[in-house]
């Protein structure tokens, strides 16, 4: 067995010359007006400048996937210190092939002349790059082999021509991915020891997690999502080939409805490899993050800074404005770029991550750069860390109160996993919400909105005077939403509801439980723990009320006087979060605080399932 994997050779391959936003059209185009609005949009929000496609002007292919692949995989051999016919495996990743079958490994293979070797295929979007990656790692560790050539290709272009959407009409979720993606590759060479001669870079550990169990499907080609949202037949179910096409069933799509999960299950991984030990943001010299759009870096940056878990923005390396998204080949295109930059000193850390939108991976990495033979400097210089510019005082945040917030999204993740098999819930993301359903909602929700200000004026009153200025925050919210009530009052009745009906209803057996734990807890002395679950009550309104706003006009084609409160709520909350994280960093919380309010979070977080669980049920 090999105790440690070095990556030891580098390559990438990036077809034809830089192509400008203003000329995307030459390459995928004619476009009509309406592709050009959602071009525009999506290019503003993505930050792309360039990109590189393998086609002609006029939008002929000029290679396969294969082939590109090949060519990386090349640069990558000839870049180590080893031939291609001692090449022991080869591991391929790609979105796509060329063929249906066989394997995409194969392809590759047999566009390279080494002989006879192991091979491996791995088919997924982002993260297939490093899955083949850390097969071929997790071989050389257990001591299968002694080395290993890892390559990862996309063609994604030949897939956003507009050839491949004649005879349809294309939806937004099909048209903003031909803004978004483009093409190229990237290959490494892994061996059981490091170079002789230059840097190589020590893999200290490859992590990768699904939670395609906890969500349909996100990014996908190859079939229809049904009426209801959910995942559709697949294209080999329709008649014929034909028919699969007519129906749109071979085009790309994104579900941007369900992308904005993909934040908050990355950054719960992320949070979980900083507690466990096995990263610490202030040790990381490089952080190659596989963004698909700038607007993601913003976010991603903004809710890492606000744990303790941000890193330098000097030290973040993207290539996404200038390469543009190239998928799984992405983070072996940029560790190809950083290594051949001459930036890199040995004894520095570089830490990735690659998030897949297709049904939920998240990805890391963690490498090492050592000088030749395995031998870290001494000294290396590093780079003090700087606050970014997301909340304010990141630069006051002590560790029990950054680990709280890192805590504190581990519960909201889970809380949303369990809250989407919620029949209420499941039913509107199944797009199958009638009416009565949505009636039924704002009755029970009735009661524990109009104590809401209650419980939280208690709590304020129950604060001594040595805590007096965190008064502030329960007073305030409890005036924003005194009469947050009115709004849902009034959407009822516009929905059919008598107002009588709904002023008068009881609440449920859920609402009960999670009226009396609130009341509870804000009836003790200086009631600090409620902060979590004021975090789960105010994330429900500017995470998901407006999502759930929307979706319920959208399904039952109301009015916009029909869904206020809802979409109220998830346009205004940023405000009260921002708040209760101003509070969190005022109060400078105990460790055994730091654990009620978390336990509080888990609490008020299942009492507001049961509540959603149990409607009608008094």
């Amino acid at each position: 067995m090999a105790d440690t994997v070095y990556i030891n050779g580098l390559g990438s391959h990036l077809p034809g010359p830089p192509v400008a936003n203003d000329d995307i059209e030459h390459f995928l185009g004619p476009f009509d007006d309406r592709e050009r609005r959602i071009g525009r949009k999506a290019l503003k929000q993505n930050g792309i400048k360039s990109r590189h496609y393998a086609l002609d002007p006029g939008g002929r292919p000029r290679t396969t996937n294969a082939e590109m692949a090949a060519q990386a995989a090349q640069a990558a051999v000839c870049a180590s210190e080893l031939s291609m016919g001692e090449i022991d495996y080869l591991a391929a990743a790609a979105s796509q092939g060329d063929l249906l079958a066989p394997g995409f490994a194969s392809m590759v293979h047999g566009a390279l002349s080494m002989g006879p070797v192991e091979v491996a295929s791995f088919s997924s979007f982002c993260a297939s790059g490093m899955m083949a990656l850390k097969a071929a790692h997790d071989g050389i560790r257990g001591g299968a082999r002694r080395n290993a050539l890892v390559c990862a290709s996309e063609f994604a272009s030949r897939f956003l021509r507009a050839s491949f959407f004649d005879g349809t009409r294309p939806d937004t979720d099909a048209q903003f991915l031909r803004f978004m993606l483009s093409d190229g590759a990237g290959a490494l060479v892994l061996e059981n020891r490091p170079n002789t001669h230059g840097l190589s870079l020590k893999v200290e550990w490859i992590d990768l997690v699904s939670y395609a169990d906890r969500l349909d499907v996100c990014m996908y080609a190859g079939m229809n999502k049904n009426g209801n949202g959910m995942s559709g037949e697949p294209w080999s179910h329709y008649a014929n080939p034909a028919a699969a096409f007519e129906a749109g069933a071979f085009q790309l799509r994104q579900d941007l409805k369900l992308l904005d999960h993909l934040i908050p299950l990355g950054l719960g991984r992320y949070f979980e490899l900083i507690d466990g030990g096995r990263v610490d943001p202030n040790e990381v010299d490089w952080a190659l993050y596989h963004f698909s759009s700038d607007i993601f870096r913003k976010k991603l940056i903004a809710h890492a800074d606000r744990a303790g878990a941000a890193i330098n923005q000097n030290r973040i390396f993207t290539n996404l404005y200038e390469k543009g998204n190239t998928g799984s080949a992405s983070i072996l295109i940029m560790l190809d770029e950083l290594f051949s930059s001459g930036r890199l000193e040995p004894g520095q850390k570089i830490f990735c991550m690659v998030p897949e939108s297709g049904r939920f991976i998240v990805s890391f990495m963690l490498l090492s750069v050592v000088a030749p033979n395995g031998k870290a400097l001494a000294s290396v210089e590093t780079v003090a860390p700087t606050p970014v510019a997301a909340s304010a005082s990141s630069s006051t945040r002590r560790p029990i109160a950054e680990k709280l917030v890192r805590d504190l999204s581990r519960v909201w993740v889970e809380f949303e996993a369990a809250l989407s098999k919620v029949p209420i819930v499941e039913k509107l993301e199944r797009r199958r919400l009638r009416l009565e359903d949505y009636r039924a909602l704002l009755l029970n929700l009735r009661q524990q909105v109009v104590e809401g200000s209650r419980w939280i004026a208690r709590a304020a009153s129950s604060i001594g005077t040595d805590h007096a200025a965190l008064r502030v925050p329960f007073v305030q919210h409890a005036r924003d939403e005194q009469l947050d009530y009115t709004m849902l009052d009034d959407d009822f009745v516009a929905c059919g509801g008598v107002r009588d009906e709904i002023t008068s209803a009881e609440k449920n057996i859920g609402s009960e439980a999670l009226s009396a734990w609130m009341f509870h807890k804000a009836s003790r002395e200086n009631p600090f723990d409620l902060l979590g679950a004021m975090f789960i009550i105010e994330g429900l309104g500017n995470r998901l009320a407006a999502r759930w706003g929307h979706a319920i006009k959208a399904q039952l084609r109301l009015r916009d006087d029909q869904v206020r409160f809802l979409i109220y709520h998830g346009e205004n909350d940023e405000t009260h979060l921002e708040r209760l994280w101003a509070a969190i960093d005022s109060l400078d919380p105990s460790p055994e605080l730091a654990r009620a309010i978390v336990k509080t979070a888990k609490v008020t977080a299942r009492l507001y399932r049961l509540q959603l669980e149990e409607l009608g049920n008094t």
